[in-house]
């Protein structure tokens, strides 16, 4: 367990293991660290960063929810590669982390060897937006994390079809903590709804083809889940026009996102750090 000290003042946990190339592992929005425990064992000749954003996971939470915002977020990753001395990184970035993928390489491009982007491109959907805010903030109603498990195999088996129990439960205690007082508790910070709802209402949202746009001149995979909402077929074969060289792989049997252990995953992820 390791932390450092943002330039506003924040500690925010990392984990930091092996040797060889660099690789920064950036989670999902209300996600941690830990949702690249089953990447890591693929992963053994490399040296594997990850970060627990502000407000999530481990990592202090901040006096401003307003600063959950990717450019803030990117900011604590180049800050976190400042801390450890290192120039460039390949960055795994799985739906936020994406996002903050693409916005640093506009903001910081010379700070990227290469990309993954993991079920997330320049267009999301209504209806994964949607779904999203549904569960953003909010407490989840479940006894314990062994009813969670259930839930989510239940409300997510028509996209992750054959996926068993187990791991459910263990995605479950990824994302929720079991509280003392009974039921769940969030392993992030609830304001974090807060700041979708107040980013939403300042105006025009940025246009995310030119933040992507920023990757091309550099080595890229896209992941995606075949059954993903999030993330449609249409948005994937423009980003592959735009970037011909882009490394593509369709993950059968997965929603968003994919658990980066899948065999279609995996191979693209290889294929890129060998470019790289």
């Amino acid at each position: 367990m390791r932390d450092f000290i943002t330039s506003d003042g924040l500690r925010l946990h990392f984990e930091d293991e092996g040797a060889g190339h660099p690789i920064l592992c950036l989670a999902g929005l209300t996600r941690n660290s830990r949702d690249f425990t089953y990447l890591m064992p693929h992963l053994s000749t490399y040296r594997v960063i990850r970060l627990d954003y502000r407000g999530r996971g481990l990592s202090e939470y901040p006096k401003d929810f307003m600063s959950y915002n990717i450019l803030r977020e990117g900011m604590d990753a180049v800050e976190l590669l400042d801390h450890l001395g290192l120039d460039k990184v390949t960055l795994i970035g799985t739906s936020r982390g994406g996002l903050i993928a693409m916005a640093l390489s506009v903001t910081h491009p010379g700070r990227l060897a290469s990309v993954v982007l993991n079920d997330i491109g320049p267009e999301v959907t209504n209806v994964g937006i949607t779904r999203i805010m549904e569960y953003v903030g909010k407490t989840p109603p479940y006894a314990d994390l062994d009813e969670a498990a259930v839930a989510l195999q239940t409300g997510l088996g028509a996209d992750f079809p054959g996926v068993p129990l187990d791991r459910w439960r263990e995605a479950a205690d990824f994302m929720w903590a079991e509280a003392p007082q009974g039921g769940l508790s969030l392993c992030y910070d609830a304001r974090l709804r807060d700041a979708l709802i107040g980013q939403a209402g300042v105006g025009e949202a940025p246009d995310l083809w030119q933040l992507f746009d920023g990757l091309k001149d550099l080595p890229l995979a896209t992941i995606k889940g075949a059954n993903s909402d999030l993330f449609a077929q249409e948005t994937l074969e423009k980003m592959q026009a735009r970037h011909p060289g882009m490394i593509s792989a369709i993950v059968p049997d997965r929603g968003h996102v994919p658990f980066l252990d899948e065999p279609e995953a995996l191979s693209a992820i290889h294929q890129l750090l060998e470019a790289t």
